[in-house]
């Protein structure tokens, strides 16, 4: 399967592929940009329950280490 593809069929139900947010940091498959677009997709699907899974540090870790990246540019 195409990287695409399984990027877009994981974004449609995240929670099929990963028991926790923290999973998909550990997936190297993806760039943190991409980890964060699924991230983004779980939370919003409502599948995961935001304050419970704790997907909102998720995603603000991905979104701080993203931002580290670029001002070492």
């Amino acid at each position: 399967m195409a990287k695409k593809k399984l990027l877009e069929d994981i974004k449609q139900h995240p929670a099929r592929i990963y028991r926790t947010p923290n999973d998909v940091l550990r997936d190297r498959r993806f760039s943190d940009d991409e980890r964060l677009e699924i991230l983004r997709s779980w939370r919003e699907s409502g599948e995961a329950q935001t304050e419970e899974s704790g997907i909102d540090g998720v995603i603000a870790e991905v979104e701080h280490r993203l931002c580290g990246n670029h001002a070492a540019e």
